[in-house]
């Protein structure tokens, strides 16, 4: 099977059950297909260590989704850049207000960004990407990144507190 076969094939065969298993964690369609996007990259960059493995492919996708999830849930420090909350450590908190303030406030102003916006978002904030990095990744100049990240937190802003607009 030659490099492109096999990532057709990953697409084809993987993406939707990826998604789905991504969005179940973060209860989040749109963050969820931003880390199955990063999940095909990473299949990309090991094509080669993909087409020689003996064991399953799909249980390394499903491996390299689950441990981009966990990555974005351990960046607190990232989420509360992105739309100004503070953050308490669920170890240490007594109860699940953070998390029922991230389902009834956080998920609904991303979802209030185009999905080029909202990706930036995710890659230099939840993913700790440069945007030098996020540039490469989305396959557009370190010019738009930094216009896309601009308006991305101008909008949330504006979305967050109208009366600061």
């Amino acid at each position: 099977m030659s490099r492109s076969d096999l990532l057709g094939t990953i697409m084809r065969e993987h993406r939707d059950g990826l998604v789905s298993y991504a969005e179940k964690m973060l209860g989040d369609h749109g963050l969820a297909e931003d880390i199955v996007q990063e999940t095909i990259i990473r299949a990309w960059r090991n094509i080669d260590r993909l087409l020689g493995m003996e064991g399953s492919v799909r249980g390394w996708l499903f491996t390299v989704t689950r441990h981009l999830v966990i990555d974005w849930v351990r960046k607190p420090h990232a989420r509360r850049e992105v739309v100004g909350v503070s953050y308490s450590d669920p170890v240490l908190g007594a109860d699940s207000t953070e998390a029922v303030h991230h389902a009834l406030v956080v998920r609904p102003l991303l979802r209030q960004l185009s999905p080029e916006h909202r990706a930036v978002l995710v890659h230099i904030y939840l993913c700790d990407r440069s945007i030098q990095e996020t540039a490469g990744i989305l396959g557009v100049p370190a010019g738009t990144v930094k216009s896309r990240q601009h308006n991305a937190l101008r909008k949330l802003r504006n979305v967050a507190r109208p009366e600061a607009a």
